[in-house]
């Protein structure tokens, strides 16, 4: 069995809680213990994992790991990575816990409902129990099931029906591996209300020299003609890994708009999964990664059409330069009942250096006769061409090139709905880039 040793501890740490983790959240957690050791992890051939060995990477990395260790970092020590200047909530999370202290919250506490499962489930057992682990199933991926196992109080995130939330939630995911490498496991629950529109941005750092693994789980449940925007920002330090999953189910009339921008770690494993499950919805998914030395990018996007008159449209981009690597494993399902379905997905690579590889496959599985759907992806070098004319400007070769490929990537930058967050992004890529 793969990865029997993070298994085995897995069930320790179960063991362990002597019945003291949430009642709610107890079944799917038993389930995923039992799915661990049934199933194991993915072999190398798996096709889902065929070119991230994560057992591997697993197994150095829980070796020598504390796993969800208190932390004592300092209210200042934090606040240094929030973003200044702006009307937003900062949200907290120190080695995946929520922490209420040293989170910022300007929103109406009316319509914006933050709580624990633990403060939640005291009021609202059932519905915990209805919604911890429904969509993103234990079943379908080791990496759920391993958070499922992990994650002992994850945390609530609820928009009022006709809320409309103009401040972002920001969420600063901070690990702490300064004493010893540490493993974390954050688990956030969304419901967007009826009507109602939230954006919610996700940060991540480590603070400390040692490696750090982030395995985070996000459930994102949308009420009818709900709109939500969903951002993963990705620029940790070099020794950082992040793995995990973000599961999306739509109904009627709702929108979902994901944005994944991932600049620096050693493994990245982002699997996004949409449940097109109502009638009228909009899915939108847009990534964009700039990898270097041996960073390893694997994203994992699903999206199943199960309801008629629905659209999604998916663009990643990427840019490998050194030994680093990229993986794009795009999924369009559309099921026989889910007619007029407009689905569209496209991935565009380019290649920096002889070492740099990518793995590519868009792929359509259709059961629907009336449907306009298309895929496609390009894996290339640089226009020669380009930036010869810039040359010919007065351009110097390494500034031509890396405007070249600051264009390539705006068409996913101007996607991004907040003008700061832009301009963040704008300034950390020119800085990769070199293009000042």
């Amino acid at each position: 069995m793969e990865g029997k040793e993070i298994i085995a501890r897995a069930e320790e740490y179960s063991a362990s809680l002597n019945g003291s983790t949430l009642k709610a959240t107890l079944p799917q957690r038993e389930n995923a213990i039992k799915t661990l050791k049934e199933k194991g992890f993915p072999k190398p051939k798996s096709e889902a994992y065929k070119y991230t060995n994560i057992s591997k990477s697993f197994k150095e990395i829980f070796e020598n790991s504390d796993i969800n260790e208190p932390s004592s970092l300092s209210k200042e020590s934090i606040e240094k990575f929030f973003i200044k200047d702006i009307k937003a909530n900062h949200l907290v999370f120190i080695n995946g816990n929520y922490e209420a202290d040293l989170s910022t919250i300007i929103s109406d506490k009316n319509v914006v409902k933050i709580e624990s499962f633990e403060e939640y489930a005291k009021k609202n057992e059932a519905d915990l129990k209805a919604h911890f682990g429904k969509f993103a199933s234990a079943e379908k991926d080791a990496l759920t099931a391993l958070n499922t196992v992990y994650s002992n109080n994850g945390l609530l995130i609820e928009i009022a029906d006709k809320a409309i939330i103009d401040e972002p939630i920001i969420c600063y995911h901070i690990t702490d591996s300064s004493t010893n490498s540490t493993v974390v496991f954050p688990r956030t629950l969304y419901k967007i209300g009826q009507s109602a529109k939230a954006s919610f941005i996700h940060f991540y750092h480590t603070v400390g020299e040692h490696v750090s693994l982030v395995n985070e789980v996000n459930e994102v449940i949308l009420k009818e003609n709900s709109d939500c925007h969903f951002y993963k920002i990705q620029n940790d330090q070099t020794q950082s890994n992040a793995v995990g999953e973000t599961k999306v189910h739509q109904t009627n009339n709702s929108r979902f708009s994901a944005y994944t921008f991932t600049l620096e770690g050693t493994v990245i494993r982002n699997n996004l999964n949409i449940d097109v499950d109502g009638q009228g919805c909009e899915a939108n998914m847009y990534g964009l990664y700039l990898t270097k030395g041996k960073t390893h990018v694997d994203n994992n996007t699903t999206v199943d059409h199960i309801k008629p008159n629905s659209y999604s449209n998916e663009l990643y981009k990427g840019v490998m330069d050194d030994k680093s690597r990229g993986v794009f494993n795009g999924k369009i399902y559309v099921r026989q009942e889910a007619q007029k379905t407009n689905a569209f997905q496209s991935n565009n690579n380019i290649l920096l250096s002889d070492s740099a590889i990518i793995n590519t496959k868009p792929q359509l599985e259709i059961w629907a006769d009336d449907v306009k759907c298309s895929h496609g992806c390009t894996v290339g070098q640089l226009d020669e061409e380009g930036i010869f004319y810039l040359r010919s400007r007065g351009i110097s070769e390494q500034k031509a090139r890396a405007m070249m490929l600051y264009a390539f990537t705006a068409n996913v930058i101007e996607k991004i709905e907040f003008e700061w967050l832009r301009n963040y992004l704008e300034a950390e890529i020119a800085k990769r880039l070199d293009v000042n």
